[in-house]
């Protein structure tokens, strides 16, 4: 038992998901500081002289009521910029690499591909056995 859970962490792609999320969760610190430092600041800037920041209220005199802007405008620059920075940074050079280093295999039509299947077909049954 314990062999097999060696053996599953010590596969390529657990410990490259593992050193993934941790950076992930690194990344995102990172943006959110600069969010919060710049860009929030920034949007309270177009919002009224109170202290909630961009919104409005529902209710004049409810606080409760108020409804935040700010901090969704913030959330989803904060994902343009992760989504951004990880294509940049990680997927666009790891896709160069690949074309340049990777071993690349020829692509197969759907011909062929179902050539190479009828005659391996045809080989099982050549050989007295017609199960399929």
């Amino acid at each position: 038992m314990l062999k097999g859970f060696k053996g599953f962490l010590m596969r390529g792609n657990v410990i490259d998901l593992a050193v993934a999320v941790v950076m992930g969760t690194a990344f995102v610190a990172i943006v959110t500081a600069f969010s919060d430092g710049i860009i929030t600041p920034l949007l309270a800037v177009f919002g009224s002289t109170n202290q909630l920041g961009l919104g409005f209220q529902l209710v004049a005199d409810k606080p409760a009521t108020y409804v935040a802007v700010g901090p969704i405008i913030t959330a989803g620059i904060n994902f343009v910029i992760i989504a951004a920075l990880l294509y940049f940074v990680l997927v666009l050079p790891y896709t160069r690499a690949k074309k340049l280093w990777g071993t690349q295999e020829e692509a197969i039509t759907d011909t062929e591909l179902l050539t190479q299947i009828r005659d391996l077909l045809s080989e099982k049954s050549a050989g007295g056995k017609h199960e399929i």
